[in-house]
This record gives C-alpha cells, structure tokens and sequence, in this order.
C-alpha cells in the first residue's frame, strides 16, 4: 500500500505501521527477532558499499562537524530531559534514560539497571524511532520533494559470483567481527565496517540485490512494529503526545545545528540533518541512500552519537545522582 500510494520508504515504514496497528490492536503478532541479525547485515553492507575512496579525502572536514553534533547532544540532554520530567511528570532517572537520544536497547539496559522505568523508556525510545523515521521521511518526501521511496533502486541486479562471494564474506565476518569486538548493534556495524573496507580498498564495487534489500527492509520495519504489543491504546496515547513532543524539541534543535553545520562546514542542509536527527542508525542510512546523501557521513555520526552516549550518559548519571545525595 505504502508502494502503491509513492509514500516515503515503502517496504520499511508499510510493514512498521501495519505491525505497529496490529499490535495495538490486540492482533498476534510475533516479530521475526531470530531473522533481525541477518536483515540489518544485509542493510549494513548495503551501506558500507557507499563508502568509496573519494570518502577518505572529506574526513578533515568532518572534524569540526562530529564537535557540533557533540555540542547538539548536550543540547538535546538539556532540553529533553526537563521536558520528560516536567511534561510526563517522570521521576529524574527516569526522564535522563528517556531523554538521552542514545540507541533504544542500550538507553532500556542501561537505564534498568540505573532505577528507570523500563516500560516509560521503551516507550520513549521507541516512539522517538518512529517518529523521528516518519517525520524525516515526510520531510524529505512532501517538503524538499526529494524521491526517498526508491532505496531499492540502489541495489543492484544479481552480482557476479566474485562480489557475490566479497558480500557474504562482509556480511558474514562482518558480524562475527562486531560481536567480538563488541561494537553496538554488532550484526549491523561489523558488516558496514567490513564492506566499507572493501569497497574503500577497490576490493569490491557491488551492492546486494535490490529484492533482498527490499525484503530486509519489510523484516526491519515488521520488527520495529511489533514492538508494541501488549501496549494500550490509553497509554499509547499519552505516551505518543510526550514522545511527538520529544521528537518534534529534538528535530528542532537538530535543524538548527544543521544550519550551523551548513555555514561552517558547507555540508548541505539535508545530509547534516540527517546526520544529526536521532533515529535508528539503520533507518537514518538507509533515508540517506534514498536521498543520494553522503551515507558515509551519515553513518559516521550515527556511530559516534551512540558511542558517546553508551559512554558519557551512565558516568554523568552517576555525577548527578552523588551531587543530589
């Protein structure tokens, strides 16, 4: 239906909202988890194909942009925290753990075992994701008239047994890689990293079909959907508004570092944007690719915004915490 009616990422956000309404309504739905690892492998490669050699030459000017997306999480902690806690009436650690526009499963595990809320902060997160994928699609989509339903496009015909042979070979040391060094979302960056590599190294110039990249997509958005089973309509209903709220705060702040972003960098509006909107990483690269912005970018910051926040959000939790005592 999402195809039928050129709606923005119809193979992701058709099979999200259609779980996501079953869910709501009470529907058995089962996510396809144990398909998950190898659907984002396939969607990791894919982005790391993008990453060619002409990337390397742009990383000085990178710099001064991974600062000001520091500065923007700082920002956004400020902003949205408070938000959380004064508009949901969440207790503190709750309201950080649902603030931080960090990645979904690490802000829930590491937000239980700090005294949060589980069930407030997956809601939090998880309308954050969708919210931020739909919102930026729309924008991109209705507002900038770019074409962002055609990411299939980008796949290519059935490659040849050699690439065939380097895109296993990512997709599978890849995720074997990112699991022993452990890297967040394991399954997804090791094989990015491990593509980009080849693709950097003029190894490979193939990308995965675009029938699997389609399928990916559906399994992908059929996961994120049915993540809220066993959710109220009552509550989802509140949760939505604070969540809508959050989002709308963060995209706000994120368009405004974009803007900065633009005139230090000369980086266009939409790719900084898209580097700093917090949706999924996945989700976010593949907006990216649809657009034809610089997906290595993209993902970069994607990265490192989720790295730091693993990191600086449980140590300045800590701080807060010993300062109130």
């Amino acid at each position: 239906m999402f195809w039928l009616l050129a709606l923005p990422l119809p193979w992701m956000l058709g099979a999200l909202f259609a779980n996501m309404a079953a869910a709501i309504a009470g529907a058995p739905v089962r996510a396809p988890n144990r398909l998950r690892p190898a659907t984002v492998a396939v969607i990791g490669v894919l982005l790391g194909s993008r990453f060619t050699p002409e990337v390397l030459s742009q990383a000085g000017a990178w710099t001064v942009s991974l600062a000001l997306m520091l500065a923007y999480l700082v920002t956004v902690g400020l902003v949205v925290v408070p938000f959380y806690r004064l508009a949901g009436r969440f207790d503190w650690t709750t309201a950080y753990f649902a603030g931080m526009p960090g990645g979904l499963a690490e802000m829930i595990e590491i937000g239980e075992a700090r005294g949060a809320r589980t069930e407030q902060v997956i809601l939090a997160h998880g309308l954050r994701i969708v919210a931020t994928i739909a919102l930026t699609a729309f924008w991109f989509r209705v507002v900038q008239g770019a074409q962002v339903g055609t990411v299939a496009a980008v796949g290519a015909g059935l490659p040849g047994l050699a690439d065939a042979a380097a895109l296993l070979t990512a997709a599978i040391a890849g995720s074997w890689l990112g699991t022993r060094l452990r890297f967040p979302a394991p399954a997804f960056l090791g094989p990015l990293a491990v593509s980009a590599i080849l693709h950097m190294s003029g190894l490979s110039g193939a990308s995965p079909p675009a029938i699997l990249v389609n399928v990916a997509q559906i399994i992908l958005g059929t996961v994120l959907g049915a993540r809220f089973v066993g959710i109220r309509p009552a509550t989802l209903f509140h949760a939505g508004l604070l969540g809508l709220g959050a989002t709308v705060l963060t995209l706000i702040l994120a368009f405004a570092f974009a803007l900065v972003m633009q005139r230090l960098v000369g980086i266009d509006i939409e790719q900084a944007l898209l580097a700093l909107a917090p949706g999924g990483l996945t989700e976010m690269g593949l907006i990216a690719l649809a657009i034809h912005a610089d997906v290595a970018f993209v993902a970069l910051h994607h990265v490192v915004r989720i790295l730091v926040i693993i990191v600086a959000a449980p140590a300045v939790h800590h701080l807060l915490t010993r300062r109130r005592r």
